[in-house]
């Protein structure tokens, strides 16, 4: 899908005939013969500019009939009732903009298992007094319907009338050429084929565009978008030897000899208490999974007006003696204060080295290596919320101990150690840090980056106890709450219980929780022995709770 121009999408106009139903169910050139409409115009504007007004009117009654016929024999296009549901759900509005009559469009509904007008918020037939496509009326009259700008409108539709419609609306317009190159397509008989900013085949395709038009939530980019973005990159450098992809959150730039330095950028925009601490590690955190050591940091402070200096100061000393904990070298940065934030953000930039030697890959990973997590899922999110959200879940009943315990779970989140000792083992083929969208996510990136699925063994997921009651209070799904501090790493089969071992002795748990497969994409879930639907979340559970 290439996007040629930014645009967002609230609300979806359908041609019908061709495009909501299957294509060739009404015969255009069967009418024309019958109302004698020589076969290159098109037959709407031929009746209307009949001279003689009885046989204008004989002309309609002829394409009324032949339209009700064919209407009654036309099928739903495969997709259309799906793509209708999709777009409901996802609160974006839908219509019909066609040159059949409103009967007809009636009749074929009727032909729809489960879709009928209803479904629709505005239905514009030629029946409405508005001039037809290729003018541009139709979509202006629904857009006021709908109180929508035309400019935040997709119209789809088969024929280059809808294509020349959408675009004299400043519209976005996809063309659906139904899997062939044939008569209807702007391309072939509009000079001007800028008319259509995408072509599909099928209507479920349509998803993917909508997905790029939707206004997004509070999170991570999707991943399906970002794929979509990287995979037009181009890299000349072969010095960049880990390049942007899904999952992979470092890069890793051969400089000199055998060095390599290994580069992060991550920003805190949840937390605001402790927001230095959380800076550092979640970057060093990344760092690590590489086998690299964290070296240099760099950081961007946006602080809302109204913040004290006293408090930018005592933030900045904080993240001071975090660096200097983990011998990390805070080596400058920028402050700010700006409207632009409503509360602190900070964007932390670290480098790391490692001998290209050592340098963790995760396009290493193999089938048979064992999955391991340390420690237990969602610890950060855990912190954040006892934090942040501390009279919502005394109010919900949880124990005051039970929050401070939580709270402290902020000691929790290096994975330093334990990426450390994996490193040294010899025995892993990669490592990846559990972020934002939680455990859930970050498994299905381990498997998009490292080329293999990935089962797992969900009875094995190791929950924290505070974890599973806030989730419970809160009604938020521990899998895919932010969780920085569990590490998981892919170790060869014959290295795994040593390693298991060595990250047991320094007093961090360790769970087997899943293996690598076969090449490819994706989480095939066990739980109870039944194989069950990985979950999936399109953003972090916290964000529910701002």
């Amino acid at each position: 899908m290439k996007i040629q121009k930014p645009f967002r999408i609230y609300a979806v106009l359908f041609d019908f005939d061709g495009t909501l139903t299957r294509p060739h169910a009404f015969d255009w050139e069967k009418i024309k013969g019958i109302v004698g409409c020589p076969i290159e115009k098109p037959v709407l504007e031929f009746i209307q500019n009949m001279a003689d007004p009885v046989d204008r009117q004989k002309a309609f009654g002829q394409l009324d009939a032949f339209e009700q016929e064919c209407a009654a024999e036309s099928m739903p296009n495969p997709g259309a009732e799906d793509i209708i549901s999709y777009l409901k759900g996802n609160k974006i509005k839908t219509g019909i903009i066609s040159r059949n009559s409103s009967i007809s469009i009636e009749t074929a509904m009727k032909n729809f298992k489960n879709l009928s007008l209803s479904d629709f918020d505005v239905v514009i037939s030629r029946d409405a007094h508005v001039k037809p496509k290729p003018s541009p009326e139709g979509i202006f009259l629904a857009a006021e319907k709908l109180n929508v700008s035309p400019k935040n409108i997709m119209m789809v539709g088969d024929f280059f009338f809808d294509m020349q419609a959408g675009k004299q609306a400043d519209s976005v317009t996809v063309f659906i050429d139904n899997g062939d190159k044939n008569e209807n397509d702007p391309d072939e008989n509009n000079p001007d084929a800028e008319d259509k900013d995408f072509t599909i085949s099928r209507l479920d395709e349509l998803k993917q565009i909508i997905k790029a038009g939707i206004s997004l939530s509070p999170g991570k980019f999707p991943n399906s978008l970002l794929k979509d973005v990287l995979d037009k990159f181009t890299f000349y450098d072969p010095s960049v030897l880990i390049r942007p992809n899904v999952g992979e959150d470092i890069a890793a730039v051969d400089v000199k000899d055998e060095e390599v330095l290994v580069l992060k950028s991550d920003p805190i925009t949840f937390a605001t208490d402790a927001i230095g601490h959380y800076a550092v590690i979640v970057n060093a955190n990344d760092i690590s999974t590489s086998g690299a050591t964290p070296r240099w940091f760099l950081t961007s402070w946006l602080f809302p007006p109204g913040t004290s200096g006293s408090e930018i100061c005592c933030t900045i000393d904080e993240l001071h003696s975090v660096c200097q904990k983990y011998e990390i070298t805070l080596c400058g940065g920028h402050t700010e204060i700006t409207d632009a934030v409503t509360r602190p953000v900070v964007t932390g930039m670290l480098v790391g080295t490692v001998t290209k030697k050592d340098l963790i890959d995760k396009k290493n990973l193999k089938k048979g290596d064992k999955i391991l997590l340390t420690k237990g899922v969602a610890v950060e999110g855990t912190s954040i919320i006892a934090r942040e959200f501390e009279k919502r879940l005394l109010d919900s009943g949880m124990d005051i101990k039970e929050i401070e315990i939580c709270k402290n779970f902020l000691d929790k989140i290096s994975v330093l150690e334990e990426a450390k000792i994996a490193a040294l083992s010899g025995h892993v083929s990669a490592m990846h840090d559990v972020t934002e969208g939680g455990l859930a996510t970050a498994i299905g990136e381990f498997s998009i980056a490292g080329g293999h699925e990935i089962r797992v063994n969900m009875d094995k997921i190791p929950v924290f106890p505070q974890t599973k009651k806030i989730g419970e209070l809160l009604n938020i799904d521990p899998l895919g709450l932010i969780g920085s501090g569990s590490l998981l790493i892919a170790c060869r089969s014959d290295g795994a219980d040593s390693l298991i071992q060595s990250i047991n002795n320094a007093g961090i748990d360790i769970t087997q929780i899943g293996e690598v497969m076969d090449n490819g994409e994706g989480i095939a879930a066990i739980k109870n022995e039944t194989q069950v639907q990985w979950p999936e979340f399109m953003v972090d559970e916290i964000t529910r709770l701002f």
